[in-house]
């Protein structure tokens, strides 16, 4: 009997020892609703990293764990967004990557904030996220302060742009990146002749566009998404608006060709991508686009490689700290410098990356089509 005893507490100190911490990383995003296809791409990426996590064993200071995503869907909305981030907070996750658009991820941060849990955004670009002073708040992509100047400096300069007409959405992510776009123009000495806004579910742009139409614009700014950027484009050309039109990332994929129906032209759209490749990182992001189409049978929209290095650059933080209770790790996921296929990452003291990239296509045959990569 006490050999049975003896026994019995040999095999479950060797279930104890061997058995697995199981770490949960929450994503949120639009599963739902117009901008659901960027939303899809970025949980997609949160989940390849999950996968690639559990293939290699990745341990956190020696010991084993199983990798687990937990999805939440805001739907794009600020309320839904805030319901979906207390969620996740009750629910004690690890770690969250998100929320997809700034509406949806300035609010959800105080949640993440209060509850201590850190939070990185693979997509959001409002300079507010990380001017509230949350030392949970990181993001893996330039700020709208510099994808603006940047388009501002580009269309003045490269495209030689003489009279342009600003709309936005009125969303946090399309005025703010609309304003600071028009600060870098106004830096340039270009006008801005017109200026409109309309709202995110918007489908009839006729009355504003016959306003900018009569100020007779070369350029139309479009601070938003593609969902409504793309019925705007056919409806310009249905009223003989004949501009180009720029934006910022949320324009920048192969769905406004379809969203404008088929009437983009080639080299008529001009967007920026918060994010890019230099050339010497060209074969890690061309592998990781070839392994994404592999896994899941479409192109890689625009997050998905950024919410994959997110997730794989807290997995590192955990590691270093041997832990993945957030108060033990965030100091270090502040300090951590990791190297990703979408290049190096490292926080400044707001948590926003340094010496972030932004990447500028057009659009050929319907499909987004690289100008260059610049800082």
């Amino acid at each position: 009997m006490k050999k049975q005893v003896l026994l019995m507490a040999a095999l479950s100190a060797a279930g104890l020892a061997n058995a697995q911490e199981t770490v949960r990383i929450g994503h949120v995003a639009a599963m739902t609703g117009p901008v659901a296809h960027f939303g899809k791409d970025s949980e997609n990426g949160v989940r390849m990293a999950v996968e690639a996590l559990n293939a290699r064993g990745a341990t956190i200071g020696g010991k084993k764990v199983k990798w687990v995503l937990v999805g939440e869907d805001d739907g794009g909305d600020p309320k839904q967004a805030t319901a979906a981030a207390q969620k996740l907070a009750d629910a004690k996750v690890n770690a969250v990557i998100g929320h997809e658009t700034s509406g949806t991820t300035i609010p959800a941060s105080k949640i993440y904030h209060d509850a201590g849990i850190p939070q990185i955004s693979a997509s959001t670009t409002s300079p507010k996220y990380t001017q509230q002073g949350f030392n949970t708040a990181f993001r893996v992509v330039a700020n709208d302060i510099q994808l603006g100047h940047v388009l501002g400096r580009y269309a003045a300069k490269t495209m030689g742009v003489k009279r342009v007409a600003v709309i936005d959405d009125r969303t946090a992510y399309g005025q703010g990146l609309a304003n600071e776009f028009s600060n870098g123009l106004r830096q340039q000495g270009v006008n801005v002749v017109a200026k409109e806004f309309t709202n995110d579910k918007a489908t009839d742009f006729a009355a504003i566009l016959t306003r900018v139409r009569a100020a007779k614009p070369d350029l139309v700014f479009f601070g938003g998404m593609n969902a409504v950027a793309g019925p705007m484009l056919r409806q310009m050309k249905q009223l003989g608006l004949n501009a180009r039109m720029m934006g910022g990332d949320g324009i920048c994929s192969d769905e406004m060709h379809k969203l404008s129906g088929g009437t983009m032209a080639d080299g008529q759209v001009v967007c920026a991508e918060a994010g890019g490749v230099e050339a010497a990182g060209k074969a890690a992001i061309d592998k990781f686009r070839a392994d994404y189409r592999k896994r899941y049978g479409i192109d890689v929209q625009i997050i998905a490689p950024y919410s994959y290095d997110a997730t794989l650059l807290l997995a590192a933080a955990m590691d270093k700290a041997g832990s993945a209770e957030p108060a033990k790790y965030l100091p270090l996921l502040a300090k951590t410098q990791y190297k990703g296929v979408t290049g190096n990452i490292a926080f400044d003291n707001r948590g926003d990356i340094r010496d972030g990239a932004i990447t500028l296509y057009t659009f050929k045959g319907g499909h987004r089509t690289e100008i260059a990569v610049t800082k």
